[in-house]
């Protein structure tokens, strides 16, 4: 980003070029401050607006601005010279006003915009007029790279000699948000940022203003780039990141250090209040032992990543539900119960899964979705049939959804807890149990297998929808 404060010597303002639209003349204009250059567009009714404020307000000599002409006003000849003198003129303005640099010229250039402290005086005016409004709701507010780098760069300068009088554009009005917000995201972008060559997934940020947050979420904003979390591993409850690229877990939960290896981690990387992480939308190809460092976790969204197998979640003593839709995983362990021994919500739903098998073993499991996946055979319904938790299940999308009478096949070996099974989405009817019992009753003949009508499996020939 642009610093007019530290390089008021080094801006370059030109009019390389002007523009037609709807048969009206805008002058291009740039901008350039060191190596940070932006362009912006103006009428000449425009110039003459500002110019009128410079002089009433700021002692500008009236003479210097390029005078109206109201005939022949649209000649190439009449344009380019007007161009040409409209350049001058913006020179000579700066020049004259650099020291001082009032607000209409600094907004004029767009350096509320692309300059770090013009824009910090933006931000400062937002706060000061919405800052009761944005506490009294969720005390949530969406910050870009460019505005937290702002917010990072000024933190690093003394009281800035341009400072305004007006107690509206004050830093602290900043500074007062960020402590009392519960919930930050910051929303990145892979585009330059407006019509300039900054490019804000390169701008390096820190995050100490913010005292309380409870909510983090960081959208395409490569993690990396940030050089200091504050307290935020203090104070952070629910974290997500999305679309960064994201490879391994150790890049985020350690994203300060230089060497982010597990064994350099000490007692300050662990974040410490953490119970939902959803990192979907990123590259991570495996569970890394660095997840430990988060040992709250009781939600772990992973989904549409590159995951092929399940590892370290032994790690995370308080998990509960795992989501992994959207991955590589073409099976599962067979001793799956050693890994997810307490889990009771899992998607893995949008892989290449051709057993149940693994799953066998899942006690606590009471919502499993394996929708979209490659089961064909209605015989691996049996590895989960005595599972006594499950309640919901999605099947649908697999090929043995296309089967004959498929969901009375899939309730059947769930016995007299079939009522109890929602099946994609939906409960069974009557007309389904009675059919799951006459099922029931056939496998239990051909099994050769007299059946008991003992209280605790009588239900099992007369499934019935329970009574509300």
């Amino acid at each position: 980003m642009a610093c007019l404060l530290l390089n008021s010597e080094s801006i370059q303002i030109k009019i390389p070029s002007i523009e037609t639209i709807d048969g009206i003349t805008y002058y291009v204009v740039e901008v350039r401050i060191n190596e940070v250059v932006w362009t912006l567009k103006h009428r000449y009714n425009e110039f003459a607006e500002l110019h009128e404020i410079l002089v009433s307000e700021h002692c500008v000599e009236k003479e210097i601005l390029p005078p109206k002409k109201l005939i022949g006003n649209k000649s190439e000849a009449f344009i380019e010279k007007r161009r040409q003198g409209l350049e001058m003129y913006l020179n000579s303005v700066y020049n004259y006003l650099k020291k001082t640099m009032p607000r209409d010229l600094a907004t004029f250039l767009d350096l509320h915009v692309y300059d770090i402290f013009f824009l910090l005086q933006n931000m400062a005016l937002q706060f000061f007029s919405e800052g009761e409004t944005l506490l009294q709701g969720n005390k949530s507010y969406t910050f870009t790279p460019v505005q937290l780098y702002a917010i990072s760069e000024r933190l690093k300068q003394p009281c800035p000699s341009l400072e305004v009088v007006d107690r509206k554009f004050d830093f602290s009005h900043v500074l007062d948000l960020n402590s009392h917000l519960k919930i930050l995201t910051i929303e990145g972008t892979t585009e330059p940022y407006g019509t300039s060559n900054i490019n804000p997934s390169l701008l390096p940020i820190e995050l100490s203003t913010f005292k309380n947050i409870q909510h983090l979420t960081i959208n395409r904003y490569p993690v990396d780039k940030i050089y200091g979390m504050g307290n935020l591993r203090d104070t952070v409850k629910i974290l997500e990141v999305h679309y960064t690229k994201l490879k391994n877990i150790v890049e985020l939960v350690m994203c300060e250090e230089v060497h982010k290896r597990i064994e350099n981690a000490n007692d300050s990387h662990v974040w410490l209040k953490v119970t939902h992480v959803d990192l979907s939308d990123n590259r991570i190809e495996c569970i890394d032992e660095a997840i430990k460092l988060m040992p709250q976790i009781e939600s772990l969204i992973l989904n549409n990543n590159l995951l092929s197998e399940i590892s370290n979640v032994t790690l995370l003593p308080r998990l509960s539900q795992l989501h992994l839709a959207s991955n590589n995983f073409i099976s599962l362990p067979e001793k799956l119960h050693t890994k997810l021994g307490n889990i009771v919500h899992m998607d893995i739903s949008q892989n290449q899964l051709t057993s149940l098998a693994s799953f066998s073993k899942l006690y606590s499991l009471e919502w499993l979705d394996v929708s979209c996946n490659r089961i064909e055979n209605i015989e691996e319904v049996k590895y989960i049939g005595s599972l006594p938790c499950l309640e919901n299940l999605r099947l649908t999308g697999n090929t043995v959804s296309t089967i004959v009478d498929y969901r009375v096949k899939v309730l059947e070996p769930f016995g007299k807890r079939a009522a109890d099974i929602c099946l994609d989405n939906e409960k069974p009817n009557q007309k389904e149990l009675d059919t799951v019992a006459v099922l029931q009753a056939l496998r239990i003949a051909k099994e050769g297998k007299s059946p008991s009508f003992s209280a605790p499996d009588s239900s099992l020939f007369a499934a019935e929808i329970p009574s509300t």
